[in-house]
């Protein structure tokens, strides 16, 4: 956990170099809490600096502070230099340095106080200072927590706000899972003061894709999809070549792999999709069904209860028939979930 009072100390001087970093492939909620915290930390005086791994979603890009985020793909001396002359460094959505893949080592080996807010289980303690709980929505939410403990919450203005609503809804799927805690509630109840439109962030984050997306998730759904009735499971599978021919862009199939949990009696669906030199794969369950168990025994992955990731290093055909071949050592529970 480390001591919360240091880094109240910290963070009360001015003009502390502060970076905050996210996982690869960033979603909505490592973007919306990691500019959520710039936006409050640049407001109290502080200079930050976002860094991502690489890119994310265009439907993300509206985001206050986006424009000054620095994506170490593109930019890698100034992502280095900024990690360098960092005092303090941020972990924000993920809890193992390899989920930030090539700069893992200089943040891992920076003298910079390190802070760790996330909401995975099973963290690994790389951090000075650690907030960790598997029972919040988001590590958005989780962000509002810190501030609000430090006493930095008159730093929220309604850019910080927007960011942090955005990576509520997004890691919660509009509030459709992961959001049973009233405590969400009465944190968006206080983020809907700063006057902004939740509509509006609504149709950015859902209603924002292109034509060749929604021709893609067609195509994923409808000559893709593979039920399998005997395990209460569904598989979507892309190739790089399936990908070209919709002009795919970074973000297009985000999703996909929520559509089959909407067929009767399906609580358990894995979408595979090939990249460069592997397989990267998304798992959604229903009910009590461990998809981050099973993501980390089989897939050298995890995540949460009901979404996780997971990746393979062999082809596509091998990836999926080890999928199915490990399904009857998971028969029962399969057939026996519960909501």
């Amino acid at each position: 956990m480390g001591d919360i009072k240091k880094i109240k100390g910290l963070l009360k001087e001015t003009s502390r170099r502060i970076v905050i970093l996210t996982h690869i492939n960033p979603d909505g909620d490592a973007i919306g809490s990691s500019l959520g915290l710039y936006n409050i930390l640049v407001n109290a005086g502080h200079v930050a600096d976002v860094i991502t791994p690489n890119a994310y979603p265009s439907f993300l890009h509206w985001l206050p502070g986006n424009d000054n985020v620095i994506i170490f793909q593109e930019n890698k001396e100034a992502a280095l230099k900024k990690i360098m002359e960092a005092e303090i460094i941020f972990s924000v959505d993920f809890n193992e340095l390899k989920r930030i893949k090539q700069f893992h080592k200089p943040v891992k080996d920076s003298g910079a106080y390190k802070v760790m807010i996330d909401h995975h289980p099973e963290p690994e303690y790389f951090s000075d200072f650690t907030m960790n709980d598997v029972k919040v929505s988001s590590t958005a939410e989780l962000v509002y927590i810190f501030i609000t403990s430090l006493g930095l919450k008159k730093y929220i203005n309604t850019e910080a706000a927007i960011c942090l609503f955005t990576g509520i809804m997004a890691d919660t799927g509009c509030f459709s899972y992961n959001s049973s805690n009233k405590d969400t509630y009465l944190i968006i109840a206080e983020l809907l003061d700063y006057k902004f439109s939740k509509d509006g962030i609504y149709y950015r984050l859902y209603d924002n894709f292109s034509a060749n997306r929604m021709r893609l998730l067609g195509y994923a759904l409808n000559e893709k999809m593979e039920i399998l009735p005997e395990y209460n499971t569904a598989i979507i599978s892309l190739t790089r070549k399936e990908l070209d021919k919709f002009k795919f862009q970074t973000g297009d199939t985000e999703s996909f792999v929520n559509y089959p949990l909407s067929i009767k009696n399906i609580c358990f669906s894995a979408f595979f999709v090939e990249r460069e030199n592997h397989i990267k794969i998304s798992f959604r369950s229903k009910g009590d069904f461990a998809a981050n168990e099973f993501s980390k025994k089989h897939f050298n992955g995890g995540g949460h209860l009901n979404a996780a990731g997971g990746e393979s290093y062999v082809a596509m055909e091998k990836t999926i028939e080890k999928f199915k071949r490990l399904l009857p050592e998971y028969k029962q529970k399969l057939e026996k979930y519960e909501i």
